[in-house]
């Protein structure tokens, strides 16, 4: 759904994403965006945009502010800043009134945002990674590499990724580098752009167009966020791709396409200096890799019930998980949460289900101290806050 005026026909959450699945011997194809997020906790210190040369253990990404280039000299220079992304997770099926699982492969675009001595930093959408138990990157080399999510914030439909240096080839590490950024402040409209993405999930494509208008508000999912819409041509498998400026800096990530039989040439991507501090936020957590025994895990002391896209567009509630109850005593309690208050992100990444939400608890200990953000009913209507939460006693809720 288009807001203001804007009729809604079929607007493609993440457009860019092709997908094909394997069951029973049949090949089946498919997009999906089921989510699921590695847990991590928070690092200060990093911010984007720094010039080379950073300290051991800082991000470097490049700003360097070229000249206006040709399209030709732009997708030259940012090749080596774009890779290829393949999620596969295991997806359910209702077949002949039963549910089988398959294995399920959907591809889509990333990009280097940043790098420290010891991980490569990609930023792409949430839908392109959501659900994936494996995730493999595909750099300007050929060569391949695994990925873990650092974070993701499924409102913005954003991820970082994490690709870890050690695994990668020294022609890779000598091929690749870290994107320009550009300022999507400055935009205007009619000016020239470039789309680098995995169009089709064939590599690397170059499309070309303008700027069709600046701040449309496009709701997707109950989610309203401004975008720079485009004519440049944004086929399945370049979500979470480069949009860029004749300067070949980086001014937009890729994330939708309005689809109608009637329409053509409006694609729209999520401008850069919207989400600079979200990205920033992401890319300082740090994953957490092994879950914590069932006796030293953290207890939050709620139930809850989701949120969904439908109750959420229903109702007019944020997505998340609705708290049901809170425990006397429990580390919610003492942190003022309430029945009513819908939770919708957990330690800086966004939380979308109760099942999510308790994956997340299980990498957490007992008395660590984690970052709530809730959404609670004030004077009819929701209001956004940060709480923190100490973890208790694992009691088996």
């Amino acid at each position: 759904m288009l807001k203001k005026g804007v009729k809604t026909v079929a607007l493609a959450l993440a457009f860019g994403v092709t997908a094909s699945a394997a069951f029973q011997g049949s090949n089946y194809m498919l997009n999906q965006w089921i989510g699921e997020e590695e847990q991590a906790e928070t690092v200060e210190g990093v911010k984007l945009n720094q010039m080379a040369g950073a300290a051991d253990g800082e991000i470097t990404t490049a700003n360097t502010g070229n000249s206006a280039l040709n399209i030709a000299a732009i997708a030259e220079q940012t090749m080596p800043s774009v890779v290829s992304i393949t999620n596969k997770s295991v997806q359910e099926m209702r077949l002949f009134g039963q549910s089988q699982a398959y294995e399920s492969e959907s591809r889509g675009t990333g990009i280097i945002i940043g790098q420290t001595d010891t991980e490569l930093l990609l930023v792409t959408n949430n839908h392109v990674i959501n659900g994936a138990e494996e995730i493999s990157v595909g750099f300007v080399d050929g060569e391949m590499a695994e990925a873990k999510v650092k974070g993701t914030d499924s409102n913005k439909d954003l991820a970082v990724l994490s690709v870890k240096m050690e695994e990668l080839t020294e022609d890779t590490k000598e091929q690749i580098q870290v994107i320009e950024l550009g300022k999507s402040s400055e935009l205007q409209v009619g000016e020239q752009v470039v789309a680098i993405g995995n169009a089709l999930g064939y590599g690397q494509s170059v499309t070309t167009g303008i700027v069709s208008a600046l701040n449309r508000e496009v709701t997707i999912e109950n989610n309203t966020n401004t975008l720079i819409q485009t004519d440049a041509a944004i086929n399945p498998g370049n979500s979470g791709g480069a949009l860029l400026n004749m300067s070949g800096q980086l001014i937009g990530i890729n994330s939708a396409k309005y689809s109608d039989t009637n329409v053509e040439g409006m694609g729209y991507a999520i401008p850069v200096d919207d989400v600079v501090d979200i990205i920033e936020g992401l890319m300082n957590r740090t994953i957490r890799e092994e879950k914590v025994s069932e006796g030293e895990r953290g207890f939050l002391g709620i139930t809850g019930q989701d949120v969904s896209s439908d109750v959420a567009d229903a109702y007019d509630m944020p997505k998340g998980v609705y708290i049901t109850s809170v425990e006397e005593g429990s580390g919610a309690a003492k942190a003022g949460l309430k029945k009513g208050d819908i939770i919708t992100r957990f330690d800086g990444s966004s939380v979308a289900s109760m099942a999510e939400l308790k994956e997340q608890l299980s990498y957490y200990k007992k008395g660590e101290q984690v970052k709530f953000t809730v959404s609670q009913a004030l004077e009819g209507e929701y209001q956004e806050q940060t709480v923190t939460v100490t973890l208790g006693e694992n009691t088996g809720k």
